[in-house]
């Protein structure tokens, strides 16, 4: 009898939980850790994979190619590493994509054992393959709605924080009681806006302090950031800015939140590949902010309602989006006293640009700031 004859012998008791854990969908799959040939591979392969039995076998085999062989990628490695005494390396669990032959990929997970003999040998590799693509699709869907909530609560906390920021540092007139109003609506939203990142992007606990957050910011630290975000996301970036001043009066996390808007946009509606370009200039008593992409542009039907709530306009078929985006940012931004308007300049592309008041003397009032927020107007009169 053969090795694989042999092995395929001594595990026929396990036919009862190959088929039990088959019951779920998932495969099953044994491997003759000596030869590297598969001695058993569930029937429904071809259902999850695409792939036949004998395709199974032939790139399982060792020495085997192919999208398959990444079922037991690493084999002569983990027994090595075993049999020098790495007790992690008897069960792995490992997660990724398999291509299909159509050319399609499934996200599956594999959870492999090693089964030994007598001796504390392995002799053959148990595996388990489940198919995960709907449970990736499930956690894509918490994290879009997530956004979603975040993108929903953050607009009217964001206005309320810049509101009374300014109240504060405007109000010095005011009476005492007054201020310690003020005091305490800065506190309530500060509790909410961390409640806000501790249940909607847990991610970001690290980065919250129990200081009250700082109301300056650099510009050209937030073009830089916008830089390396979009260098991150894998696009060409040229970046413009000179006799930008030190600090603007600011929330930062609102204000890159709203660059953050802009940067998504031209991420998601234009080629992958093609150049962003950003600029920081000075501009009518304040710091302009500008990010232009190389793509097609807003159509011209929808230029006039892109900063309405919930609006997405007629190039956004097959594009995930909530359209609310460019209405939280421009919320945002005026409760600064600053705008947030769109541009078609001479080059092409879609460019939106976000001035702020370089100085408070400067400011809009914060009557025009807080006037509604879907307010249509590009001006910044």
């Amino acid at each position: 009898m053969t090795r694989s004859a042999s092995v395929s012998a001594d595990i026929s008791t396990a036919d009862a939980f190959r088929t039990i854990a088959e019951l779920g969908g998932d495969l099953a799959f044994i491997l003759d850790c000596t030869t590297g040939v598969p001695a058993y591979v569930s029937p429904g392969v071809d259902d999850m994979l695409g792939y036949s039995i004998a395709d199974i076998r032939a790139q399982m085999d060792k020495g085997g190619d192919g999208p398959l062989a990444a079922l037991c990628a690493g084999l002569p490695e983990r027994l090595r590493r075993f049999a020098a005494g790495d007790g992690s390396r008897l069960r792995v669990m490992r997660e990724f994509d398999l291509r299909r032959p159509d050319g399609s990929e499934v996200a599956v997970e594999v959870i492999s054992t090693l089964a030994l003999d007598d001796a504390g040998q392995p002799r053959a590799l148990l595996g388990l393959v489940r198919d995960v693509s709907a449970r990736r699709e499930r956690e894509r869907e918490r994290k879009r709605f997530a956004s979603m909530l975040n993108h929903e609560f953050r607009t009217p906390l964001s206005t309320i924080d810049g509101a009374i920021q300014r109240l504060e540092a405007l109000g010095t007139k005011a009476d005492e009681a007054t201020r310690e109003r003020y005091r305490k609506i800065a506190t309530a939203t500060d509790r909410l806006i961390a409640m806000l990142d501790d249940y909607l992007s847990p991610e970001r606990m690290a980065a919250l302090g129990s200081q009250r957050r700082e109301n300056k910011v650099g510009p050209k630290l937030l073009l830089e950031e916008l830089v390396a975000q979009a260098r991150a996301a894998g696009r060409p970036v040229t970046l413009q800015a000179s006799d930008l001043p030190a600090a603007l009066r600011g929330e930062p996390s609102g204000l890159r939140l709203a660059l953050k808007v802009l940067l998504d946009n031209a991420l998601r509606y234009t080629p992958a590949g093609t150049a962003l370009h950003v600029a920081g200039r000075r501009v009518d008593g304040g710091v302009e902010l500008a990010l232009r992409d190389e793509g097609h542009g807003v159509p011209a039907d929808d230029v006039a309602r892109i900063f309405d709530k919930g609006y997405r306009g007629a190039n956004v078929e097959g594009v995930a989006g909530s359209g609310l985006g460019l209405y939280m940012a421009r919320s945002v931004v005026e409760v600064h006293g600053g705008s947030l308007t769109y541009a078609c300049p001479p080059e092409g592309g879609a460019e939106f640009r976000l001035w702020l008041p370089a100085q408070a003397s400067g400011a809009k009032s914060l009557a025009s700031g807080m006037t509604s927020s879907d307010n249509r107007h590009g001006d910044r009169g």
